[in-house]
């Protein structure tokens, strides 16, 4: 061990006696086998796991307990542009109130922990690594106002846990649309048409696309729809939280 990484660890240690690391949602003092940058057992224990059935396309929960390979209704009628979502679990309890917490009120800390749950869950279907991560993109001016985007600072974890290259702007919003809290599903889909644009081509390469959270999929399907356009083999998804 160097003389540098041995003061380095001398220091942590003596910060961690001064200041004991706590959980970057609740607060509370972490266990000793926890890292800085976790949350700690019981945020841990509150967070929605996935439902048991859902669709193998887009994540939505069935209301039946017996898993199921069935596409539901709209992936039936309107075959998405993605092959796979990947969501951590519900849009509910401790999740959503740290996904809220980090994209609202500026706690960007949690993009650690957040985005280490999101590298669980890709890793957990065991397919092919992608070929590229990007992030969902926010138009300049609500970039301008809300300082980051989420969804890129979530990307960055997941590409340097993955250990595969990010590509924070391969994808733009070339129009700013309305929020999409409280529209439909048809409303969803007519507001972000034509909203995205490819930096660049992605022939012959496998994307994973970041979000926070997903709802109808509306923001998904026009992504990839976009990404597939621009030369993408297969776009999977993976989010935080499935409405």
């Amino acid at each position: 061990m160097s003389f540098w990484q041995s003061a380095r660890d001398e220091l942590r240690r003596c910060c961690d006696l001064l200041l004991p690391p706590a959980c970057l949602l609740c607060g509370e003092l972490l266990p000793a086998s926890y890292p800085a940058t976790d949350l700690c057992p019981q945020c841990h224990a509150g967070l929605p796991q996935p439902a048991p059935a859902r669709c193998p396309l887009c994540a939505v929960a069935y209301r039946s307990p017996t898993p199921s390979l069935h596409h539901c209704e709209t992936c039936l009628r309107q075959p998405p542009p993605f092959v796979k979502v990947h969501a951590v679990g519900a849009y509910a309890g401790t999740l959503q109130d740290a996904i809220q917490r980090f994209k609202y009120h500026g706690q960007l800390p949690l993009e650690r922990p957040l985005g280490s749950l999101l590298v669980k869950t890709v890793l957990s279907s065991g397919g092919p690594r992608p070929h590229l991560v990007t992030a969902v993109p926010l138009h300049q001016n609500r970039l301008r106002a809300r300082g980051y985007n989420q969804a890129l600072q979530l990307a960055r974890q997941v590409g340097r846990h993955l250990g595969v290259p990010v590509a924070p702007e391969l994808l733009r919003r070339v129009r700013d649309t309305a929020t999409q809290q409280g529209l439909g599903a048809a409303a969803r889909n007519s507001n972000l048409r034509g909203a995205f644009a490819a930096h660049r081509p992605v022939a012959g390469r496998r994307i994973l696309l970041v979000d926070d959270v997903m709802t109808t999929g509306a923001t998904a399907r026009e992504c990839a729809a976009v990404l597939r356009a621009a030369g993408a083999t297969a776009v999977e998804v993976a989010v935080l939280g499935r409405a």
